[in-house]
């Protein structure tokens, strides 16, 4: 099977411009494709697998990706998917981010001449002179389409700035510029920047010619890959500093049943005639399929040695003869405990699973938190310090997220 059939085959394409030659194109490695990141912040979550995944896979295929940063547009904001403006970040903390992108996407793909390039937008949108842009690309948008397209719609409810309503040309003119300057042939994004691509393609038709080379991609990131990145309301990080390999092991240990061969066809690189066995795995097999997703995608991201003591800790909670040590694990102090004991809520917030004890309170009133798989019957509960000596004590809140706490 041949590169873009196998995209098709693993769900990973919604919809593209022009199928025939996007498809000889890929599948000859002669595609030049961009993808783009803003860099909101210091770390990708696991929100971006699909595109991280698939920039391997097509340069697998001896086709060229560049990895474009959006210094340029993030100091704009894109609208896509708000309800609200995003935060306004200084120069100094786009080119932050962007380093530690570079360092995280160079364990999918590399990075070298005639490799993958890592190009940002900065270099360009911000040299622009506003009446040259005016004049050389206002004139190929009609407001009314850029109104009509869905990135605005939820915005337009709200109020749309004018900063936002740029976006679209801004990220359109990255693949004009792209075009022109990096031999950039092809684009990829998902189904919320669709309108945004098509601007550029548009752009790049109307400015040098119908019979440009410029072809669109849409992922198909309207199910999970929507959801990808997000547990509990808060992101799911490549960084194990911000996410630790454990917690991110269990993310996609846990993800629904209905999802879990979604996601192993769509990010992992196993043989699809493997995933295709196990579509008729039911039961403890789906957590067999949940295990080796998991795995895989640690691999990838924290290296065979962080996935094994993940898979092992995990073991620890859920099939026993595991390591606990691997467990997240919180080290408490002398001063915490008030006449050698701590109160439940206090515990919660010291390990991190409540932002506050209010928090830490409706989880104990709705009965989701245990420890020592004794489920904590109220708010007034109190540990004795003695029970953290050793092993420590394990906290379960939910059905899903388990640490350790120990005495310092």
């Amino acid at each position: 099977m041949q590169v873009y059939e196998e995209l098709v085959a693993r769900g990973l394409i919604a919809q593209v411009t022009d199928e025939d030659e996007i498809r000889e194109m890929v599948n000859a490695g002669k595609a030049t494709f961009y993808i783009g990141f803003d860099c909101t912040a210091d770390s990708l979550t696991a929100g971006h697998f699909m595109a991280l995944t698939l920039m391997k896979r097509l340069q697998m295929a001896g086709n060229k990706p560049i990895a474009l940063i959006g210094g340029g547009t993030t100091m704009i904001g894109d609208p896509s998917g708000r309800t609200d403006m995003r935060k306004m970040l200084t120069r100094e903390d786009i080119d932050h981010n962007a380093a530690c992108f570079k360092r995280q996407m160079e364990r999918f793909i590399e990075f070298g001449e005639g490799k993958a390039q890592m190009v940002n937008n900065a270099d360009w949108l911000l040299e622009l002179n506003y009446v040259d842009l005016l004049r050389e690309v206002g004139a190929c948008f009609s407001v009314n389409n850029m109104l009509r397209a869905e990135c605005y719609k939820q915005r337009m409810e709200k109020g749309l700035s004018f900063l936002e309503f740029n976006y679209m040309i801004m990220q359109s003119y990255d693949f004009y510029h792209l075009f022109q300057h990096y031999d950039c042939n092809m684009q990829f994004g998902g189904n919320d920047q669709w309108s945004n691509m098509l601007g550029g393609t548009e752009l790049i038709r109307r400015k040098l010619g119908k019979d440009a080379h410029c072809l669109t991609i849409q992922l198909l990131t309207d199910s999970q890959g929507n959801k990808m990145g997000k547990t509990a309301g808060n992101a799911v990080w490549l960084d194990p500093e911000k996410t630790s390999p454990y917690d991110f092991y269990q993310y996609w240990r846990n993800v629904e049943d209905s999802e879990v061969l979604k996601c192993i066809r769509m990010l992992t690189f196993l043989p699809l005639e493997q995933i295709e066995e196990m579509a008729s795995w039911e039961g403890s097999q789906l957590n067999q399929a949940k295990e080796i997703l998991a795995w895989e995608l640690t691999n990838m991201v924290h290296g065979r040695e962080e996935a094994d003591k993940a898979r092992d800790a995990a073991k620890a909670l859920f099939g026993g003869g595991g390591d606990k040590s691997e467990m997240p694990t919180t080290e408490l102090t002398a001063g915490q405990f008030t006449d050698g004991q701590i109160g439940v809520m206090d515990l919660l917030v010291a390990c991190g699973l409540a932002a506050s004890k209010g928090e830490a309170r409706r989880l104990v009133q709705q009965g989701g938190v245990s420890v020592n798989d004794e489920k904590v019957p109220d708010i007034d509960k109190k540990f004795a310090c003695e029970l953290f000596t050793g092993e420590g004590v394990i906290i379960k809140k939910g059905k899903k997220v388990f640490h350790r706490a120990v005495m310092a």
